[in-house]
């Protein structure tokens, strides 16, 4: 496998020539208890833990930290699938079950905070795999990471689906009095068929709320990365309604949507499970998205203004989430009126999702979204 990027152990002319990672500094685990069922942890040292996004990225932000690679959410729309790829891994089953711990990386961030050459700038998590999947139970890489950004005051942000951050509340609630901490949970849909079927590893969408719900109450704020939006399957007004309500309900102080993107390795995987579960929906996807990644933008600045319309009904602003955020964005207060009211309001001014399948149709005024990395 070509990790010798990873390994701390490695020179740089062999790192240069994409050698094999030697067998030696690798540790292979694997562990009987349920949870870790059929899951492979290759641990390694890692030689840097602070990734610098392409310049070419959207994204609201430089820096990330991925403690991990793979994820054993195992979604089967994950954009992040073609990484494993770089490790000459399997971009599909792979990715679920064969996961990559950098069992190094609280002393290696702690170490380039402190370097004369790190200014104090905003770092993301949980961009790529999520920092709180599974293996974080075992491995608890995750307060040594906050600690040592509380210790140097230095911003940062995550992103989840997992609940298992409910474990580090007192380690964010003590870096928030010290610099700025964003939070947002994905939460795409609150159906939960479609949850088993396209996120079976993943925490149920309510539980993810609560997540969001309990963060409110130790007086942090939280936001939802609505995401994804899934084409044919969860973008329905009564689906769309019904997540934008339960996120209000929950206490999030934004809402975010993200329309499906289908890039390779992800889109690969993707169609297959699609041809096998939804086969009537193969072709109004390859003419939805052509050849391209990304549904059409006239698509997405629907979904964003239905969503946001949603969410102005619901009482909750558009503002930014720390991490995630849509091109335009508006104000708004906060939650409040009655359940009725609002869903009479949500009901009379949202229009319907789809163009028919054989346009594009015109582009409606309004917010397109950011892409991931």
């Amino acid at each position: 496998m070509r990790w010798d990027n990873l390994n701390d152990t490695a020179d740089d002319a062999t790192t240069a020539r994409n050698a094999l990672f030697s067998a030696e500094s690798v540790t292979t685990r694997t562990f009987e208890t349920p949870e870790f069922a059929g899951i492979t942890f290759h641990e390694i040292r890692a030689r840097s833990i602070v990734n610098r996004v392409p310049g070419a990225s959207r994204m609201p932000f430089e820096w990330t930290v991925n403690p991990y690679r793979g994820c054993s959410h195992a979604c089967v729309y994950c954009f992040a699938r073609k990484t494993h790829s770089y490790l000459d891994l399997d971009t599909g089953l792979g990715f679920d079950s064969q996961i990559v711990v950098k069992v190094n990386a609280p002393e290696l961030l702690r170490k380039r905070l402190a370097s004369a050459r790190w200014h104090g700038e905003h770092i993301a998590m949980g961009t790529n795999v999520d920092c709180y999947q599974r293996a974080e139970g075992r491995y608890a890489l995750m307060p040594g990471i906050i600690t040592a950004l509380t210790e140097h005051a230095n911003p940062f942000s995550i992103l989840t689906k997992g609940t298992l951050i409910l474990r580090d509340l007192p380690l964010l609630a003590e870096a928030a009095r010290v610099t700025r901490v964003g939070v947002s949970v994905s939460v795409g849909f609150t159906d939960e068929t479609l949850w088993r079927t396209v996120e079976p590893g993943t925490p149920a969408p309510a539980r993810r709320l609560d997540v969001v719900r309990r963060l409110g109450e130790r007086g942090l704020d939280c936001g939802v990365l609505m995401a994804p939006v899934i084409p044919y399957l969860g973008d329905s007004p009564e689906q769309l309604e019904a997540t934008v309500r339960a996120v209000a309900e929950a206490g999030a102080t934004s809402v975010t949507p993200l329309v499906l993107h289908l890039r390779p390795g992800a889109r690969e995987w993707f169609m297959s499970w699609l041809a096998r579960e939804h086969p009537r929906l193969v072709g109004p996807y390859r003419r939805l998205y052509g050849d391209g990644a990304y549904a059409p933008t006239w698509y997405q600045r629907r979904i964003t203004r239905q969503v946001h319309e949603l969410a102005r009904a619901y009482g909750m602003g558009e503002r930014r989430a720390a991490a995630w955020r849509a091109e335009e964005n508006g104000g708004g207060g906060r939650r409040g009126g009655t359940e009725d009211g609002a869903s009479r309001t949500a009901r009379e001014r949202v229009a319907p999702p789809h163009a028919p399948e054989h346009t594009r149709g015109p582009e409606p005024a309004g917010p397109t979204q950011l892409s991931l990395l």
